[in-house]
């Protein structure tokens, strides 16, 4: 079994953690792309930055967003204008062919407890083309003591 290095944001800052799981060079190439993107678009909110990461088009699936690249812009201005201070962490980052999921702890507001998110990436190319999300608030209180991470 092959042991390769896991990007995550940490603070951040792009770091490695190592995993005994076996992955492809394709999938390796994915998650980098996805991690650069995200650090990029979600936490630095630079379109123009973010751009090269993305493919040709866009296709959204979070109905809350509208569909394609223009939209993501959008997205990410409201972002900018609406939370200055949000910021994600990257728990976990996990790839199988031309899918790349990302486990992430977002806070909008400092001093809010925040939202725990998982990002679902289509590539094609080395290039994102799609996306799904799933959104959950975390609750102040919890039915056992395994946290949302």
């Amino acid at each position: 079994m092959k042991k390769y290095y896991l990007p995550i944001l940490v603070s951040g800052l792009l770091v490695a953690a190592s995993s005994g799981f076996a992955s492809s060079e394709q999938e390796e190439s994915n998650k980098q792309v996805v991690t650069q993107f995200y650090q990029k678009a979600i936490n630095e909110r630079d379109f123009a930055a973010a751009r090269p990461y993305m493919g040709a088009w866009y296709i959204q699936h979070n109905p809350q967003a509208q569909d394609g690249i223009e939209g993501f812009r959008q997205f990410l201005e409201f972002m900018k204008a609406t939370y200055p201070q949000a910021h994600s962490e990257i728990k976990r980052v996990i790839a199988e062919g031309d899918y790349v999921t990302l486990h992430v702890h977002s806070v909008k507001q400092p001093g809010e407890l925040g939202q725990a998110i998982v990002d679902i990436f289509r590539l094609e190319n080395n290039k994102i083309v799609e996306h799904w999300d799933v959104i959950q608030s975390i609750p102040e209180q919890s039915a056992n003591g395994n946290g949302m991470f």
